[in-house]
């Protein structure tokens, strides 16, 4: 007789095995580099992992096993370590671990290590939504006895990270028709937390999900979701990715339900008693993380881009000192210069630029004062994408018989254009600053959405800026 499953929230044993036929696995495993692999098993099979990661041993030598296991764990690890002192083909390697030392299944620490594994060698793999994490704060409604959360803008409070808690809080937020697993990643070099979110559907009839080696059923591990969350250190924001499945069938309406599920609980997994928090998006998009924690970061230059970056310098406190900066490019200057010849004892000027060099000085010092200190090709915080829309209404009006439209100030006008502006791109803002030493865009005239100043990579512009609940929310 099976036993009886039964509703619960309890997060899945990182211990429990998935079999290696499944989509998931066969997915993870094969988009791994042949050096990653060969790292990873080395990893999987040292002391710290080993009780995760168990490999199967053993002395038998049947001559129809193709891998034979090996006695010992150290001789497992001269074998990959032989492995990669040669050179040889990928599948080489995933075939020994899928139908070798790892036959029995790989367990959803092992999947989550190379998922990590992965996004070391590919950093740009996921694009990242940027949400601001804000308190709420409680006011009494006029009439009643209850009081109204609201949200408190102007505070600068980083709730409290606490991963481990965090984590608990979370599940429990989790409806009890989802099995997840989490595992957490430290990235030192970007002082990132990064949490792994698996998610399987519905495991109710699935008696082999368990924490004692079993494999889970691969109806619910094919139509697994993964969610990727970030937490920049010292900042009140989280980066989240879009869900990624394991199956076509399973993608839309789905993964987007399962997101907002998580998102939704992210707060309440940190709020605490007298200390709650909310979510709000903040229009920024983007697989770069330097880029993402240059604009919603810890840094100076958090809310300095653009023209604006020059003062991220710790050594510029602010744009009110008493000493102003120097003015950028001062010393390119294209005043006459004055050369003295100590042969003859003369005096002569230096002959003026041309009037094409004269335009390529203005255009590089145009950009300099719009761009700042940021915005450069070689600072690898590119932005791959900006999408505007431009909501400005324009006026309309008779002059000499002709019709003219005029760009709107302010003028009530009934008629604006359905017009969407999209930039694509390795550096998009390095693009623009480029235009702009070239003389083809005019530095003086160009918004400050341009530049990058705002913050933003996806907002709406009416009368030239960026409105606040649309952009940058600050």
């Amino acid at each position: 007789m099976s036993r009886l499953s039964v509703p619960t929230s309890g997060r899945l044993l990182p211990t429990v095995r998935i079999s290696n036929s499944t989509v998931v696995v066969q997915k993870i495993i094969n988009r791994l580099s042949r050096q990653a692999l060969i790292s990873l098993a080395i990893d999987w099979i040292d002391e710290p992992n080993r009780a995760l990661c168990a490999p199967l041993l053993g002395d038998d030598d049947d001559p129809n096993d193709f891998y034979p296991p090996v006695s010992s764990p150290e001789k497992l690890r001269q074998l990959y370590q032989d492995m990669e002192s040669r050179k040889g083909p990928k599948k080489e390697v995933s075939d020994r671990i899928l139908e070798g030392d790892w036959r029995h299944g790989l367990s959803l620490y092992q999947l989550a290590m190379a998922d990590v594994r992965y996004f070391h060698e590919h950093p740009t793999w996921q694009k990242w939504m940027v949400y601001r994490i804000l308190p709420l704060t409680t006011a009494p409604q006029p009439g009643t006895e209850t009081d109204a959360a609201e949200v408190d803008h102007e505070s600068l409070a980083v709730p409290r990270l606490h991963p481990s808690s965090f984590l608990k809080n979370l599940q429990s937020q989790v409806l009890p028709d989802t099995k997840a697993h989490y595992h957490l990643h430290r990235l030192p070099e970007s002082r990132l937390l990064l949490i792994r979110v698996f998610l399987i559907d519905t495991p109710y009839s699935n008696h082999l999900l368990s924490g004692n080696g079993l494999s889970t059923d691969s109806m619910h591990t094919d139509t697994s979701r993964t969610l990727y969350m970030i937490f920049p250190d010292g900042a009140p924001f989280v980066y989240i990715s879009k869900i990624q499945s394991t199956s076509a069938s399973s993608g839309g309406a789905d993964s987007k339900l399962f997101r907002n599920l998580v998102t939704d609980s992210i707060p309440k997994a940190l709020s605490r008693p007298r200390e709650r928090y909310t979510l709000k998006y903040t229009k920024t998009q983007g697989k770069n993380l330097q880029a993402l924690l240059s604009m919603k970061g810890a840094g100076r230059g958090n809310a300095a881009e653009g023209g604006w970056s020059i003062y991220a310098d710790k050594k510029k406190e602010s744009p009110l000192d008493t000493l102003l900066p120097t003015p950028p490019l001062s010393e390119d200057s294209s005043d006459d210069v004055v050369l003295e010849n100590p042969e003859r004892g003369t005096k002569r000027k230096e002959p003026k630029d041309t009037a094409e060099e004269q335009d390529i000085r203005k255009a590089r010092r145009s950009a300099q004062a719009r761009f700042g200190n940021s915005a450069r090709p070689e600072d690898n915080k590119g932005v791959e994408r900006v999408d505007i829309s431009i909501k400005d209404p324009f006026v309309t009006h008779r002059t000499g018989g002709s019709e003219v439209t005029e760009y709107d100030t302010g003028t009530p006008s009934s008629w604006a254009p359905e017009v969407k502006l999209t930039f694509r791109g390795p550096h998009v803002f390095a693009g623009m600053r480029q235009l702009v030493e070239h003389g083809i865009i005019d530095g003086q005239r160009m918004p400050g959405w341009l530049t990058g100043e705002e913050g933003v990579t996806v907002g709406e512009v009416r009368h030239g800026r960026v409105q606040g609940h649309h952009g940058s929310g600050l």
